[in-house]
């Protein structure tokens, strides 16, 4: 839902951590502190929505985790899951069998993601289409920026004196 809010108003902070919830129309109302990017950033990474996806299914073993993602490769899925434990989205679990196994499963915290990566997910799929036509529209305009030449805006002159 998109609220409407008169330029310079106040509302309440929506949540720990934003600085500032002033709105005026040159800025937005949500501004993202550097701690909450850097779990953004190791929260939704390359692999970390892949593993996270697969861990809300069920909880997985190393190997079986490994082998549901064939792109990734071992030192990745173990970069990544020791990010997620950290973050404590993923448990490690031990089980004392021989040999010793692992288990990975989600956490309470981490499943509290599961309706925002299906929402992604869904969204990618429904406007992969229409990303991958910009994109076209993209690279034709800068194969046609090239067969023109450099813009006079940026060209150097040269002074014949």
């Amino acid at each position: 839902m998109v609220e409407s809010i008169a330029p310079g108003s106040q509302r309440p902070a929506r949540s720990p951590g934003i600085r500032s919830t002033t709105v005026d129309a040159e800025r937005s109302p949500v501004q993202i502190s550097p701690e909450q990017r850097e779990l953004l950033d190791q929260v939704l990474d390359k692999w970390s929505l892949h593993v996270l996806d697969r861990l809300c299914e069920h909880p997985h073993r190393f190997n079986e985790l490994r082998r549901s993602i064939p792109d990734l490769a071992q030192k990745s899925l173990t970069t990544t899951l020791r990010r997620l434990e950290r973050n404590g989205m993923v448990a490690r679990d031990v089980q004392s069998t021989r040999p010793i196994a692992v288990e990975y499963r989600i956490t309470d915290l981490g499943s509290t993601l599961q309706s925002l990566i299906d929402a992604l997910l869904l969204w990618s799929a429904e406007n992969l289409p229409a990303v991958l036509r910009a994109r076209e529209e993209y690279e034709d305009g800068l194969d046609e920026a090239d067969q023109r030449g450099p813009s006079p805006r940026f060209s150097r002159s040269v002074d014949p004196a």
